[in-house]
């Protein structure tokens, strides 16, 4: 369907045309931004032309490019538009789209399409009128009627052209040298708009800051694209195919009818569904357009480098990268669904998954293609940013996030929050998503869609975690998703085991104002091994008064509490990377991303419904991630032993376990040794 915008005078209402078109023998329907259709279609074959000639002066577009442009130039010189009727009336874009789909099903027509008259009583422009009446009334807006003098012959309200009339009629030469040079610079336009929007999906707004200044009639340069194939221009909210006109999805995000809402819009004047489940990434409705740029190309199947050591990988990490490398060099399958194209890295907290990934990135570039690394979280990115450049220093990387000065850039590398995947269709040749199992990526079915939605159909897609969802785990044990275990961390040694605290509940704590003896010793063994405590409670609400408790009962003043609601959250965490805060009382805000070289954990109310598997998990994590202190202390303070406590427990022995089976640990007496060395040092 070829389809565009038009900005009408006065304002931002969005429309198109619709119009019917003889082309090999029979009529079809389309759309397009420009009233002046025969000029438009004339001027087909001369595009083509001023195609051939700007892949010859400037390059063209990427080489990859050059047989889809071969294939262009052959389906224009095949179709020779001989008329065709416009419908005068600009319509919204929902109403235009509509128009067509009902034309192409054969509703509201009752008339031969081969016929090529054009009078009330039958032909192809009754039938368009048909379509167009019956979208309107679909849409519920007010009928419009042709006015008296038309009330008896459609054709007062449409405008014929034909390419017997045009070829007729001659022109200049000087005419035609203009006309010529306007072609190319529209063609220069519309390569140059395509080769930006490769892999984007963008709002009609939201394309033009992307090619600001890049051609005086940017809606011109879009629709040739269109019809050059280069790009794909639709409705970023449409009915279904084959569903009621009432029962719409947002293209952008996947979102169906239950985040549709319907009001008076501005823009159209109609009543215009618009999701509400993108909302905060700019409005999608149903009279925006959405531009769809072409899909990466497939790469060139590689090959596993010999050698890793120059990541510096331990030997648990370099036997998973090369799995990880094995799944994503390998070629292509006709026809592959996505899912099969999933691997699944399943590390251990502080594993070193960033390093694991470098050559997985480097295979990419190497083959010429442009990798993906998504985070849920805006700290990880930021945090990240540095790391990629220097273990890429030749490689373009972009950082996106809200408010991100890298917006409309394109890079080699990507690195973003996985909302900003939404603004991608079909770009990247490996996806990665870090973090997999945590807020907001985990439960929302959105941010999976963006994620799907931004890989190119041949493109693997890389899934981190440590503590991977249950339906992960259930396809990892059915042998239906590819995967790789780090059961160690790079310094080799197990990972602390929580131990259980009876305790009472954080409110009856802070009721009496005591702690039990137990806890409070545990506390200050901690303490006096010179470790940093993370303090860990559910509640908000509880934060604050646990802090001044425990200054109080251990005489410790560096004690501060923070939580997502903390304006000076962000400071407390710094001073506490620097030691200068000794215990830190903070919700599961901090369950990931924050690394202390010596530090222990306490889990208060750990048998609570709101901590599970992964979150206890999560915070274990925090200890004994340093090689100066890997075995740290981990303990989980409750009235009762849960379920979640077991699993937890359960799966950081297990991961013990495979480490040791396969032989990844240190052995004891070299273990002894490096710890005993480590003391050492530091009583020196």
């Amino acid at each position: 369907m070829r389809c565009a915008f038009l900005r009408a005078r006065g304002g931002e209402r969005m429309k198109v045309f619709v119009y019917v078109v003889h082309v090999s023998g029979a009529w079809s329907a389309q759309m397009t931004i420009a009233p002046e259709v025969d000029r438009l279609f004339w001027m087909e074959e001369g595009l083509a032309e001023a195609v051939r000639l700007v892949d010859s002066r400037y390059g063209g577009m990427r080489n990859k490019d050059k047989a889809r442009n071969e294939a262009v130039e052959m389906r224009l010189k095949g179709e020779r538009a001989e008329e065709g009727w416009l419908w005068e009336e600009a319509l919204p874009l929902g109403d235009a789209i509509r128009s067509v789909e009902l034309w192409e099903c054969g509703a509201g027509s009752g008339v031969s399409r081969s016929s090529t008259g054009a009078g009330s009583g039958g032909g192809p422009l009754a039938s368009l009128a048909a379509c167009v009446e019956q979208a309107r009334r679909e849409a519920g807006a007010p009928m419009q009627g042709p006015g008296p003098q038309a009330a008896g012959d459609v054709s007062l309200r449409a405008r014929r052209w034909a390419r017997a009339a045009a070829d007729a009629g001659g022109s200049s030469p000087g005419t035609a040298r203009a006309a010529a040079r306007a072609r190319e610079a529209l063609a220069a336009a519309a390569q140059q708009a395509a080769a930006a929007m490769q892999g984007r999906a963008l709002l009609r707004s939201e394309a033009h800051a992307l090619l600001e200044g890049a051609a005086a009639d940017m809606g011109g340069a879009l629709q040739l694209a269109q019809l050059l194939g280069w790009l794909r221009l639709a409705g970023a909210v449409a009915a279904e195919h084959g569903r009621r006109r009432r029962e719409c999805r947002c293209r952008r995000c996947g979102s169906g009818e239950a985040h549709m809402h319907r009001t008076p819009c501005a823009a159209c004047g109609r009543m215009c569904a618009y999701c509400s489940a993108c909302l905060t990434m700019g409005r999608s409705r149903e009279c925006e357009l959405l531009v769809l740029g072409m899909p990466a190309q497939p790469l060139e199947a590689g090959s596993i480098p010999a050698d890793l050591s120059k990541w510096r990988l331990s030997p648990a990490q370099a036997a998973a990268t090369e799995s990880a490398l094995q799944f994503i060099e390998a070629p292509t399958m006709p026809y592959q669904p996505h899912q099969n194209k999933e691997f699944l890295l399943w590390a251990v907290t502080g594993a070193g998954k960033t390093e694991m990934i470098f050559p997985l990135v480097e295979s990419v570039l190497s083959r010429g293609g442009r990798a993906l690394i998504a985070t849920p979280r805006r700290d990880v990115v930021i945090e990240l940013d540095p790391r990629i450049r220097r273990a890429f220093p030749q490689a373009r990387v972009v950082t996106l996030y809200g408010g991100s000065e890298q917006r409309w850039e394109a890079g080699d590398i990507t690195l973003a929050t996985t909302h900003q995947l939404m603004r991608f269709h079909q770009a990247f040749d490996l996806v990665i998503i870090d973090e997999l199992d945590a807020f907001p990526y985990h439960g929302d079915p959105i941010l999976h869609y963006a994620a799907d939605k931004s890989r190119a159909p041949h493109a693997p897609k890389l899934l981190l975690s440590a503590t991977p969802p249950t339906e992960l785990q259930r396809r990892v044990k059915s042998g239906q998703l590819p995967h790789a275990r780090v059961p160690v961390r790079y310094h080799r040694h197990p990972l602390p085991v929580p131990a259980l605290l009876r305790t009472p509940s954080v409110a009856k704590l802070l009721q009496t104002r005591k702690i039990p003896r137990a806890l409070l010793a545990a506390l200050n063994h901690s303490l006096n091994r010179g470790a940093q405590l993370f303090i860990f409670v559910q509640r908000i609400s509880q934060v604050e008064p646990m802090a001044k408790l425990l200054s109080a009962l251990l005489k410790q003043s560096a004690v501060e509490g923070t939580s997502s609601q903390d304006p000076d959250r962000a400071d407390k965490v710094s001073r506490f990377r620097k030691s200068d805060i000794r215990v830190l009382v903070t919700t599961t805000i901090l369950e990931r991303g924050v690394t202390i070289p010596r530090s222990d954990v306490y889990i208060l109310d750990a048998d609570g419904r709101l901590f599970d598997e992964a979150s206890l998990v999560q915070m274990a994590g925090r200890a004994g991630r340093s090689g100066d202190d890997p075995n740290g202390f981990v303990y989980f303070c409750g009235r009762e032993r849960t379920g979640a406590q077991a699993a937890a427990v359960s799966q950081i022995r297990g991961m013990n376990r495979i480490a040791r089976k396969r032989g990844y640990l240190l052995p004891e007496e070299q273990a002894n040794s490096w710890r005993w060395s480590k003391l050492f040092k530091r009583s020196n």
